[in-house]
């Protein structure tokens, strides 16, 4: 004897059985559901791992609170450059505390003038950017000041500097608060920086024998 056919499932939202087509439909958006779910799991887990993989990375690798400073070796620089030059070229000794972070030779440009540049930090980490520019004419000079005019003279171990204080505001001045010139044999010296007026006349002092090698104005 064979089984009865079983009644067709009465859906409780429907208060009766489904339809193929409801059922169909049925399927289709649980299948839909699955999927987008799935893809959500699968995006937050990746996202996780994601975060560990970073998290490993940055504890795994060495750090230092200490800032890098390149370490450049002026004197060989700047002999170097000597070699190639027969106007004197600085290769100053600095002070205790002082340290050099720059120092190369500019080949003349547009502007026709070739020069040698040291980039200083004093001991409170404040800059002086030293220029020896070569056959240097006003307009280099102006540029360079940001035509900015002279306040005043001062005399450092006998050699006589020019002193400029940059009038524009904070914002405008980039590294250029307060600078001293002065010249020497072919070559045009510029100091300008953030230091303290002390901290300039203490570069000025150790750079006298070298100007005064070219012989002082």
């Amino acid at each position: 004897m064979s089984r009865a056919p079983k009644a067709p499932r009465v859906v409780a939202e429907l208060g009766r059985p489904e339809t193929p087509d409801e059922t169909a439909s049925r399927l289709t958006e649980n299948s839909r559901k699955y999927r987008a779910h799935k893809t959500v799991n699968n995006l937050v887990l990746s996202l996780i791992a994601t975060v560990v993989t970073v998290l490993v990375i940055v504890l795994i690798v060495p750090r230092s609170d200490t800032p890098i400073e390149r370490d450049i070796d002026v004197s060989q620089i700047a002999a170097s450059v000597q070699s190639g030059q027969s106007e004197h070229i600085v290769n100053p000794t600095l002070p205790d505390g002082w340290r050099a972070n720059a120092a190369t030779w500019h080949g003349s440009g547009s502007d026709d003038v070739a020069s040698w540049y040291i980039g200083l930090l004093t001991p409170r980490d404040q800059f002086i950017g030293l220029t020896q520019a070569i056959d240097a004419n006003p307009t280099w000079l102006a540029n360079a000041l940001s035509k900015q005019a002279a306040s005043d003279v001062v005399t450092v171990d006998g050699v006589k500097w020019d002193v400029y204080i940059n009038t524009a505001a904070a914002k405008d001045r980039g590294n250029f608060d307060y600078a001293l010139t002065t010249e020497a044999g072919s070559s045009t010296y510029l100091l300008v920086g953030t230091a303290t007026p002390d901290e300039f006349r203490e570069l000025a002092s150790v750079l006298a024998p070298d100007i005064q090698a070219n012989g002082t104005r």
